[in-house]
């Protein structure tokens, strides 16, 4: 059976953003060590147990094992790699908007506050937004009554800076 070969997408090598709060940095640390000890224990022994079971060519079962646990494998490399990379985010309020600071903005007559962090952490619900976005890397290095002008799907829109925390 021939494994069909994906061509690689737009964004397929890059790298996550290495950006991240404490909290972040920990949940991945657990998420790892739950994959470890829990998820792939398990998988492994699964993949021992249908090799045994004889001729691989006709063996979907172990082929489809196998390519769960290579994907778990892929995962914990990955994680591996933002740990090891990993730039905790310390915020200190310097009245700069920068990595870690609220802001509060002000775009046509509505008022948003909004977080700045990594992009592994966004959440609009939340008003998280990362320091990569439009309206993030436009506001970063802005002060209080400084205003900022943010193309959004064609649209211009100016952001007054109202407050820094």
């Amino acid at each position: 059976m021939r494994v069909p070969i994906r061509k690689p997408g737009k964004y397929t090598h890059d790298k996550a953003d290495p950006n991240m709060t404490e909290k972040k940095y920990q949940e991945l640390k657990n998420k790892l060590a739950r994959i470890l000890k829990i998820t792939r224990p398990p998988l492994i022994e699964e993949v021992k147990r249908l090799a045994l079971m004889g001729d691989f060519s006709d063996n979907a079962a172990y082929s489809i094992a196998k390519g769960r646990l290579r994907g778990l494998n892929q995962k914990i490399i990955e994680i591996e790699d933002l740990l090891k990379r990993a730039q905790i985010i310390n915020h200190v309020n310097s009245g700069i908007v920068q990595l870690g600071t609220f802001v509060t903005v002000e775009s046509e007559g509505k008022t948003r506050r909004y977080q700045i962090l990594g992009s592994t952490e966004v959440n609009l619900d939340l008003g998280v937004i990362s320091h990569n976005s439009p309206i993030g890397s436009a506001l970063i290095g802005k002060r209080v009554g400084d205003e900022v002008k943010v193309e959004i799907g064609g649209k211009t829109k100016t952001y007054a800076v109202l407050k820094v925390e």
